[in-house]
């Protein structure tokens, strides 16, 4: 029977987690001890240990040596997490004590990178020795990182969770939207565009109930259109950019900022077609009722100043 949350905390210990990653890389009791300066007695007892806290084998002897076991390898996955955390545990603790560095996790959705990477461009001028982990990926994984506190902020959409108070929410901003495809793309030297011309191409898409779908997906509805037929579907950046210049015939909708390299290095064409609809605007968002640290709200007055020729949303 698996053993309950309090006795495994009670009887776990870090090098103990520290003997399961020696033994994934080393598959060999002798070579794991070795690396983690322990005895091969010791590691053997240590194994035996951690198996009788978990009430579960999770290595089994093979011609190869020691390899782990379905319920080995979720153990192990979740112990390279915890040695990392505690990496940056104490990464961070350094630069308070120093009185200036420090760690920062942030979270962000594909439209909001261009508007991060500028604000972590001034901040890192003011603040060089902060280090950054930065996850790009969509608003409910986001929101479920930040739930767990492996985000300090994201900058994302609340409006998919169910429980939206809670978080902290600052800054809206939206992301104005472009349809863009390969320069050969049969309609793109076109001086105009309506929807309808677009209706039959295929198209690279968000998946379903992620907001920019929901937008794209007004947009055909309220031009009287049905939704194209057999859409690739990616929240992807990079999937979505190389589709297209894979293949001249596909067009997407990309948020304006996302898009504008490529375009501006002739990788892709944003064609004339003027979208009526919005993205819904996301927001840098923190858990409530949690104190920021330093780096985190640095970074917060970063994002929300105004760089020069830009208005309040």
């Amino acid at each position: 029977m698996l053993p309950s949350l309090t006795t495994i905390i009670s009887r776990l210990r870090l090098k103990q987690l520290r003997l399961l990653i020696a033994l994934d890389e080393f598959g060999s009791l002798h070579k794991a001890a070795e690396s983690i300066a322990i005895t091969q007695p010791g590691a053997t007892k240590a194994l035996h240990e951690i198996e009788s806290t978990l009430g579960s084998t999770l290595f089994e002897r093979t011609s190869k040596g020691l390899e782990a076991n379905d319920l080995g390898r979720c153990v192990i996955r979740y112990a390279r997490l915890i040695h990392t955390d505690v990496a940056h545990l104490r990464e961070e603790m350094l630069g308070i004590l120093q009185g200036h560095g420090g760690r920062l996790s942030i979270g962000v959705i594909m439209g909001a990178v261009p508007s991060l990477v500028e604000s972590l461009a001034r901040l890192r001028v003011k603040q060089p020795q902060l280090s950054f982990e930065i996850v790009e990926d969509t608003s409910a994984r986001l929101l479920t990182l930040l739930d767990e506190g492996r985000l300090d902020l994201a900058i994302c959409r609340t409006s998919v969770s169910k429980r939206p108070a809670a978080y902290d929410c600052r800054y809206r901003d939206q992301e104005p939207l472009i349809v863009v495809a390969h320069p050969l793309h049969p309609l793109a030297a076109h001086a105009d565009l309506s929807l309808s011309d677009l209706a039959d191409s295929r198209w690279v898409v968000f998946p379903v109930n992620m907001p920019m779908r929901l937008t794209l997906e007004r947009e055909f509805r309220e031009a009287d259109l049905s939704f194209p037929l057999y859409p690739i579907e990616t929240s992807s950046t990079f999937t979505t950019l190389s589709l297209l210049l894979q293949d001249p015939n596909l067009v997407a909708v990309m948020p304006l900022d996302v898009a504008q390299m490529a375009v501006d290095h002739g990788m892709l064409v944003q064609l004339p077609l003027e979208l009526t609809s919005r993205s819904e605007p996301y927001e840098i968002v923190t858990r409530h009722g949690v104190a920021l640290t330093v780096p985190t709200q640095l970074l917060i007055d970063e994002l929300t100043a105004l760089p020069p020729g830009h208005s309040p949303v």
